[in-house]
C-alpha cells in the first residue's frame, strides 16, 4: 500500500466523507481540504457505525468522551452557532478508535484479542489519565487514548508527525534516565524526538503496562517515528512490551459489517479485500 503524508490522508478522507455526507447531517470546514463535521441525527451519527454509536450512548463513561471539544471550530462557518465536538470530525482518530472497540462483540473475538495481546471481554477505558511521574513527586496530565486491561493504546490517523520537545520538558520525568538512552533521542538542536511517544512509553513503564501505537499503514512517517523512539529504550524486556499495530491489520479481524464501514469511510482494508465474518445485530 502506498505511503501518504498527513495532508494526503486528510485529502483522501475529505473525498470519502464528502460523498458519505450527502445522506448525513453535516458541515464543512473552510480550506482547500475541507473536513466533514457530522451532527447527531435522529439518534444516529454520520461519523459512527450505528451499532457502535448505540453502544456508546448506552454507556455513561463512553458517552462523556463524545463531549471532547473540537479545536478547529474557528474554521467552521457560524462557529459560535453551536458547540462542535472532536469526535464529530471525520478525521478524528478517537472516533475511529471508538467505532472499532465499542462495536458489539469485537473484544469477544479470539482473533482480535490475540492480535492485541489481551484477554477477551475486557472493557475499554477511553481518555485514560496516566499521570506520568515527575521528578518533583507529582504526575503530569498525559492522556492515553485507550486503556485495555494492561495495554495502553495511542491511536493516530491524520495527525502530524511526533514533534520534538525541549530538554527541560523531557528531563523532568522521573523514569526518563532509566528507560531511554539520551544520546540516541537527542536531535542536533538539543531537543528530544517523539515527545508524545516518550510520554506514552513512560506511562506504560510507570503503570507496568504494555504500550501500543495504532496507526494507518499508509503513514510511513509515523511508523518510522515509532521505531526511532523504541530503539532507544534501554531494557530489552521492556522493549518487548512496546507494540505497533496498523488499522489495516485490525480491519482483517473485525466483523464484516464493521469491516465494510472502515473500507468505505476511511479507506482501511486488509490486503484490499474483506475478511470479516458477517453477523446479525
Amino acid at each position: 500500500m502506498p505511503g501518504l503524508t498527513s495532508n494526503g490522508l486528510r485529502c483522501d478522507l475529505s473525498q470519502r466523507n464528502g460523498a458519505r455526507a450527502r445522506v448525513h447531517d453535516h458541515e464543512l470546514s473552510y480550506g482547500a481540504v475541507p473536513s466533514v463535521i457530522y451532527k447527531e441525527q435522529e439518534g444516529g451519527h454520520g461519523n459512527f457505525i450505528a451499532a457502535s454509536y448505540r453502544a456508546i450512548c448506552r454507556d455513561p463513561e463512553w458517552r462523556r468522551r463524545l463531549d471532547k471539544t473540537y479545536t478547529g471550530s474557528q474554521w467552521v462557518p457560524r462557529s459560535r452557532e453551536r458547540k462542535r465536538r472532536e469526535l464529530d470530525c471525520a478525521n478524528s482518530s478517537d472516533a475511529l478508535l471508538m467505532n472499532v472497540f465499542c462495536y458489539p462483540g469485537v473484544l469477544r473475538r479470539a482473533a482480535t484479542c490475540a492480535l492485541l495481546g489481551v484477554e477477551p471481554r475486557l472493557r475499554p477505558e477511553f481518555g485514560w489519565r496516566a499521570r506520568v511521574p515527575l521528578l518533583n513527586g507529582r504526575g503530569d496530565r498525559t492522556e492515553v487514548d485507550m486503556r485495555l486491561g494492561g495495554l495502553l493504546i495511542e491511536a493516530k490517523l491524520t495527525e502530524g508527525g511526533f514533534q520534538p520537545a525541549a530538554e527541560r520538558l523531557v528531563l523532568r520525568y522521573r523514569d526518563f534516565d532509566e528507560v531511554f538512552n539520551h544520546d540516541e533521542l537527542r536531535t542536533s538542536d538539543g531537543e528530544f524526538r517523539g515527545y508524545q511517544l516518550i510520554r506514552g512509553v513512560l506511562a506504560a513503564f510507570a503503570a507496568e503496562c504494555s504500550f501500543m501505537l495504532l496507526c494507518d499503514e499508509r503513514r510511513r512517517d509515523l511508523i518510522d517515528g515509532w521505531f526511532d523512539v523504541v530503539k532507544t529504550v534501554r531494557s530489552y524486556s521492556f522493549r518487548n512490551r512496546l507494540k505497533l499495530l496498523t488499522w489495516q491489520e485490525v480491519a482483517g479481524m473485525v466483523p464484516g459489517r464493521l469491516q465494510k464501514f472502515l473500507a468505505e469511510k476511511y479507506g482501511i482494508t486488509r490486503n484490499g479485500r474483506r475478511c470479516g465474518v458477517e453477523e446479525d445485530l
